[in-house]
């Protein structure tokens, strides 16, 4: 059975923070020793390095630094050493560094690939293997932080290759946590998974495209992803996005790729490009480190400070009390201001009663109503054919009677044709007449069945209601309600 670690809190922990010079990890590190924690912080830059930890020693805080490139496990091993050497150990390990390329794929080295996925994937495993190896031997355990993006949800162009290497992230930091359960490692590993955020990210990032980029709109301050990863340190939480707009952005690529895919390809460059700054070649930090000073902000005209959902998913059972509380609320309010008041729940249960739903008496009137105009208009139609049928009767006889009056063959033959011209037009009304009779008839038939058909169903969901009544109700024991 796994053994669930006991996390400390904060004031007695020591914190190792990789990346912590720049950006989400220099937040983390201000935030941690600021909330008494003791702080081992490793990067690249050991003159940033210096600089932080001679900021932090003097607020009072216990600091201590390794220079170390995550993508080397050995120097990793070595940076752990000394941290247990200085603090004893270590409760908490967040695997925060990264590197990034901006531009096409294609476009983009094999080379520069492979130093992206050295540091931000192959630094994520060397972190997690060397974190794990001490605190599954450490009593109560701790806790494994790694740093991924909503891009690992949702890929992007023009940050294709950084957007591989999270994914990367994403599966190994889930798989690696099931593999630590079935082990019993009494170590929680946690995803954090960042939004767009205020931080020198895209400075630092290798420029293939000669244009200046930026982070679209929402972005949060780089504190919002600092207190997430402090939250994850004493609470064993699986998996957490810091940001709406992302967690957004990720679930409609998730729901529809088909229509996300295109849209993106289309709009996300040109939402990346910042209009408003000319492009600066910056040095990049892909392959050393970027000596620009303790930037954790790079100070975007409109920067959120604070996640409600993250907020949330630290606080579920509050978040789900909160929407049960204002759920009940709204539909009791709703309920007691309609006119019918305290009677709303009666009404409402009495329409969705099934045996409520027809008016039986109403229906046989409608059959009674059919019934009737089928019979008179069948006899107003007789008394058409008949008033014809005399009519043509009495005109056959007086051109009879002129044909045996008349002298010549040629006024015999004209009564004839006046005959036959009558009985032709008497016939014809005789079957325009009929056809209206069979229309009429077919029109109110199938009026007449479909009312039959709803007699049928309304009757059979009734006597359903009926028979779920019963104790020994047979509707009860198929539905099993």
């Amino acid at each position: 059975m796994p053994t669930r670690p006991i996390l400390k809190p904060l004031d007695q922990q020591a914190i190792v923070i990789t990346g912590a010079t720049s950006g989400i990890g220099l937040s983390t590190a201000r935030r941690a020793a600021a909330a008494g924690a003791c702080v081992f912080l490793i990067a690249r830059g050991e003159q940033d390095l210096k600089a932080l930890v001679e900021e932090l020693q003097r607020e009072g805080a216990r600091v201590a630094y390794a220079v170390a490139d995550v993508a080397d496990h050995d120097a990793l091993a070595l940076a752990a050493d000394k941290c247990r050497r200085l603090f004893g150990g270590f409760d908490t390990w967040v695997n925060n560094a990264g590197v990034s390329v901006h531009g096409p794929i294609r476009e983009t080295t094999l080379e520069d690939q492979h130093r992206v996925f050295e540091t931000n994937y192959w630094g994520v495993v060397n972190g997690s293997l060397v974190a794990a190896e001490h605190l599954r031997a450490q009593p109560g355990g701790g806790t494994i932080i790694n740093v991924g993006s909503v891009l690992g949800d949702s890929p992007i162009p023009v940050q294709g290759v950084y957007s591989a290497s999270k994914h990367a992230v994403k599966g190994f930091t889930n798989a690696f946590r099931m593999e630590l359960m079935r082990e019993g490692a009494p170590v929680a590993v946690s995803l954090i998974k960042p939004s767009a955020i205020d931080t020198p990210y895209n400075r630092h990032a290798r420029n293939l495209t000669g244009e200046p980029f930026r982070n679209p709109q929402p972005v949060y301050a780089t504190h919002v992803v600092a207190d997430t990863i402090l939250w994850c340190a004493t609470h064993a939480i699986r998996e957490i996005t810091v940001g709406g707009g992302g967690r957004l952005i990720a679930g409609f690529y998730a729901l529809l790729p088909g229509l996300a895919e295109p849209l993106f390809a289309k709009f996300a460059p040109s939402l990346m490009r910042d209009r408003r700054s000319a492009y600066q070649p910056y040095d990049d930090g892909l392959y050393e480190p970027s000596d620009d000073g303790l930037d954790e902000e790079v100070h975007y005209p409109m920067v959120r400070q604070f996640s409600a959902l993250a907020e949330a998913r630290k606080h579920p059972g509050i978040t789900a009390g909160s929407l049960a509380v204002v759920a009940a609320a709204a539909l009791a309010t709703y309920l007691l201001t309609q006119r019918t008041g305290p009677t709303r729940y009666d009404a409402l249960r009495s329409r969705l009663d099934p045996r409520g739903w027809l008016d039986a008496e109403a229906l046989r009137h409608r059959f009674d109503d059919i019934s009737r105009g089928l019979t008179e208009r069948a006899g107003e139609f007789g008394e058409t054919v008949s008033d014809l049928g005399d009519d043509a009767r009495h005109q056959a006889k007086k051109a009879l009677k002129r044909g045996q009056r008349a002298m010549s063959d040629k006024q015999r033959r004209k009564y004839a044709r006046e005959a036959r011209r009558y009985a032709e037009q008497t016939g014809r009304s005789a079957r325009r007449y009929a056809d209206d009779a069979g229309r009429y008839a077919k029109d109110h038939a199938r009026e007449g069945g479909a009312l039959i058909a709803l007699a049928t169903i309304a009757a059979a969901i009734g006597a359903a209601a009926l028979e779920s009544q019963r104790p020994d109700s047979r509707v009860r024991r198929i539905t099993g309600l």
